[in-house]
Order: C-alpha cells, then sequence, then structure tokens
C-alpha cells in the first residue's frame, strides 16, 4: 500500500447538518495527522491465514449448525472488484471485510430493533485477501432498506459496508458500496455529504462479466487508495 497523502476533498463531511450524528461525534478543531512509525506500519498483521474457507460467501458462512442444505433468503449477488492505488497498481495481500443488513433491512445486534424479522441463516460479515491482481470477491445477499431515525421517515438505502486493512491493523480504511438506481439515494444525507463529484464512486457497476448465469447477479465495485479517482472513506486521518 502506498503511504503518499491523501486528498481528503473526497471525503465526507465531518460535520453535516442533514446527518444529525455528525454534529455530536464529529470534530470540531482541525485535524492533527499524526505520522506513523515502525510499529504501526509492522504489526499486528492480517494475512490470509486468518481467512477461513467459507469467509468470502455470506450465503454459507451464516448457517445454522446442523442445516446443511439451509440458506438466507433474498437475492443472491456477487461483489467483485480490485483495490487500486492512484496510478492503477493493483494491491495484494489486502484484507477486504464487508458488513452488511440481511434482505429485510436487518442487522444482527442488539442495537438493532427495526421492526423486521432476522434471518438465523445470515450472519452479515464475510472477508478475503486480495489476489496478485488485487482482486476480491464477495457472494452475499442483497440488502434491504431500513429506517434510521435522522428526520422524519428517513430510510437508509441499500448499501454494503467495507473495510481494507493494509500490512498492519493502522492502516485500516473503510467505506460503504451503493447500488446503481436507488431511489434513496438523492435523500440519504449519509451519501449526499459526501461531495457531488465523488459520489459516484460509492456506488456499484453491475457487472454481466461478474454474474453467474441461474445463480447470482455481479457488481464490480473498485477501490482506490488515493489520487483524483480515489474511494471516499469514512476514516480519519
Amino acid at each position: 500500500m502506498s503511504f503518499r497523502p491523501r486528498d481528503w476533498s473526497s471525503h465526507p463531511l465531518l460535520i453535516d447538518a442533514g446527518y444529525k450524528s455528525t454534529g455530536l461525534r464529529g470534530a470540531t478543531k482541525p485535524l492533527v495527522p499524526l505520522p506513523q512509525g515502525l510499529s504501526e506500519l509492522t504489526g499486528p498483521v492480517y494475512g490470509a491465514e486468518a481467512v477461513g474457507p467459507d469467509d468470502a460467501d455470506l450465503t454459507r458462512n451464516g448457517r445454522r449448525d446442523g442445516d446443511p442444505q439451509g440458506g438466507p433468503l433474498g437475492e443472491r449477488i456477487i461483489v467483485t472488484g480490485r483495490v487500486l492505488d492512484e496510478d492503477e497498481k493493483p494491491q495484494p495481500g489486502m484484507l477486504v471485510e464487508i458488513w452488511q443488513a440481511n434482505a429485510a433491512g436487518r442487522y444482527i445486534h442488539k442495537v438493532d430493533q427495526h421492526d423486521a424479522p432476522v434471518d438465523p441463516n445470515f450472519f452479515g460479515g464475510g472477508r478475503c485477501v486480495t489476489d496478485a491482481e488485487g482482486r476480491y470477491r464477495f457472494i452475499s445477499i442483497k440488502p434491504g432498506a431500513y429506517p434510521w431515525g435522522n428526520h422524519d421517515n428517513a430510510w437508509r438505502p441499500a448499501h454494503i459496508h467495507l473495510s481494507v486493512f493494509g500490512p498492519s491493523i493502522a492502516t485500516r480504511l473503510v467505506t460503504q458500496m451503493y447500488f446503481p438506481g436507488d431511489p434513496l439515494l438523492p435523500l440519504d444525507p449519509i451519501f449526499q455529504s459526501t461531495p457531488a463529484e465523488a459520489q459516484d464512486r460509492l456506488v456499484a457497476v453491475f457487472d454481466i462479466d461478474a454474474t453467474e448465469a441461474g445463480f447470482a447477479l455481479g457488481y464490480r465495485f473498485d477501490i482506490v487508495l488515493r489520487g483524483r479517482l480515489e474511494t471516499p472513506w469514512e476514516a480519519t486521518p
């Protein structure tokens, strides 16, 4: 992973009037970037040895014990793409994690009290390591929209959270992936807090080549770490 300075102009606003909780947790003073030392750049280290055979298949890794034929409800999807630097150089060995709501728009989390069913065969999380070409691939279920209480009749668009770990725990970046054509995108303060010229970088592209006949639609979401095409991140310096 390259460590050249990042273009912070593509990042979502730290405090946005439409996204109410940012007023409570957003920084009110200028951010102070802290240079990384040897300990941050060398460890702890994550790699392929931490990833199990079904970790990248969310239709399998959440199945109930004793139910080998069961699976989550909803539309199966394949999410794939490449992790690249600003020069389009692939980044191999990156640990990519995802987490998401189920098809009904419900997370498996005690804080989520949305009146929607929990899917007993869907955990909602997965991980994989990028290959020599910087490519990652997940099989999952298309997440549902859900209410989030930010304002009257507020609904979050369908989305998947992604994080990318570089050589160590200190090199983690977090973002969200949205789906093309979602009518909730213009109404979502979280998506709209990203500069307009960078919003398209958060929306996946339908990919017929990634689609598997009779099984699942494919979506491509490339992740760019820096430069003018950088993926907007939720992380702070």
